[in-house]
């Protein structure tokens, strides 16, 4: 199978680690996804439906257009990419037609372009609720017609919602599978990177989606995988989760040399999986 690229640059986005995540998903009639992102997971399974939720409203309400008027919207976001467009001056100026417009189809296409146009890949906005994301200086932005057509067609199995992730998981039921890509943890108190959307995420918030997952999946038969920094205080979250490891290289640092490989988990919380020895007991089993 052809893996799938998103229309979207994304930070953190899940295409290169497709394989291992989709080895892990268990079968069912629906993936639900609370923290869905630029849709790589999504794109790249095969469930009958899908509830695809974000808490960041542009992200969701461009996914809505797509879906609806895919013709349209390519159309109307074509004549963003120019030459012209594609230079400081511009861009700034149409982050802030962005930033001060309240129309939701406006704001849908302009979105696309800073997307395209901006930093890395970047989503981020500052306090007050605006796009921050700086002018990228690409030689020549890529407009992404196969893969919104792609998305437009896949999302005919999907319902896109823009709520709290709490809220996603009442909405589960038996036979559902849910995928769970949070803002991750972070790797230390100064690499708190969490902003994809106003208000952040917290290590609170990281904490109650792992007590959820394990409700969810003990309680409810509802498995759950979350993708997530490997860290001493993760690891403690899903303990009593199936862990699998993995190596993932991270290009959000605007220094060459401080890009590398990061150490990642996949916590997998399942029925299959309930007897799961505790992280802790295991410390004590090995304690001399």
């Amino acid at each position: 199978m052809t893996k799938q690229r998103s229309f979207l640059k994304w930070a953190g986005g899940k295409y290169n680690l497709i394989e291992p995540i989709t080895a892990m998903l268990p079968d069912g009639n629906k993936l639900i996804e609370p923290f869905v992102g630029a849709g790589s997971v999504f794109l790249n399974t095969d469930y009958p439906k899908y509830l695809l939720n974000d808490v960041n409203p542009d992200l969701i309400t461009l996914f809505k257009y797509v879906k609806r008027r895919p013709k349209r919207f390519i159309e109307d976001a074509r004549k963003l990419f120019t030459a012209a467009n594609n230079t400081a001056e511009a861009y700034y100026s149409l982050r802030q037609q962005f930033n001060q417009s309240c129309d939701p189809y406006e704001r849908s296409l302009l979105f696309l372009y800073l997307n395209r146009h901006g930093y890395n890949g970047l989503c981020r906005y500052n306090l007050s609720g605006q796009f921050n994301v700086p002018f990228g200086q690409y030689l020549r932005p890529y407009f992404p017609q196969t893969e919104l057509e792609l998305f437009a067609e896949k999302a005919q199995h999907a319902t896109f919602t823009c709520m709290s992730f709490e809220h996603v998981f009442r909405r589960a039921r038996k036979g559902d599978v849910i995928y769970c890509d949070p803002p991750y943890a972070p790797l230390s108190l100064t690499a708190n990177f969490t902003s994809y959307a106003s208000g952040g995420f917290t290590l609170d918030d990281q904490s109650e989606l792992a007590r959820r997952a394990e409700a969810a999946a003990y309680k409810r038969g509802i498995p759950v995988l979350i993708s997530n920094h490997d860290t001493d205080f993760t690891r403690l979250l899903y303990r009593r989760a199936q862990l699998s490891k993995l190596q993932v290289s991270r290009f959000i640092s605007p220094n060459a040399d401080s890009r590398g490989k990061v150490a990642e988990l996949l916590a997998l919380y399942s029925r299959a999986h309930d007897n799961v020895v505790p992280l802790t007991a295991r410390i004590r089993k090995l304690a001399p």
